[in-house]
């Protein structure tokens, strides 16, 4: 249908013929139907690309709160005098974790 003189004839035959013309209009209307599916599909994909993102920064944050807060209790627990078994015990930190961030 970009051929311009493609198109004249197709016009002419669609004038001349009413069983193609229904045909040309149902093509035209599936055409339609199928981009809009796809439209509102790639919308819903893009919405829960976005939310799985969200998820996942949510998730990372939560990590990285909790090994903060692991990482102050074992500073704590060393300064008192705890062995590092004992604060990985506790913390669920490596022993490496516990002896390089005092």
């Amino acid at each position: 249908m970009t051929d311009e003189a493609k198109r004249e004839k197709i016009n002419d035959i669609i004038d001349r013929e009413e069983g193609i013309a229904m045909a040309m209009s149902t093509l035209c209307q599936v055409t339609a139907d199928e981009e809009e599916y796809a439209r509102i599909t790639s919308l819903m994909k893009g919405e829960l690309d976005w939310r799985s993102s969200m998820n996942d920064a949510k998730r990372e944050g939560l990590r990285e709160g909790r090994n903060e807060a692991s990482l102050d209790i074992a500073q704590k627990m060393k300064g008192m005098g705890f062995p590092a078994e004992q604060i990985q015990a506790v913390t669920g930190l490596s022993i490496e974790q516990i002896t390089n961030n005092s």
